[in-house]
């Protein structure tokens, strides 16, 4: 099968899947244990739920879109091939 055919390289899938882990890790960083009508939790209001998480999330999804993104390169030089 002719390998330009696909849209996608190697490269493209290995940076999706590294985007999509850098955005499950944002939502693990996310979550925690939340109140409830008996008690509060005040660490649902901590830095790293409020702050770090949904930048790493927001990294992720950036991620995602340069891997799709991505022209994988072409295994023959075309520029001198033309000539």
């Amino acid at each position: 099968m002719n390998k330009t055919n696909f849209a996608f390289d190697r490269v493209n899938y290995i940076l999706l899947a590294v985007g999509v882990a850098v955005v499950i890790l944002g939502f693990i960083l996310m979550s925690g244990s939340g109140s409830t009508v008996e008690s509060f939790n005040p660490e649902i209001f901590s830095a790293m739920h409020i702050k770090v998480a949904p930048v790493v999330t927001f990294l992720g999804f950036v991620s995602i879109v340069f891997a799709i993104m991505h022209k994988p390169k072409d295994g023959l030089n075309n520029e001198n091939t033309e000539k």
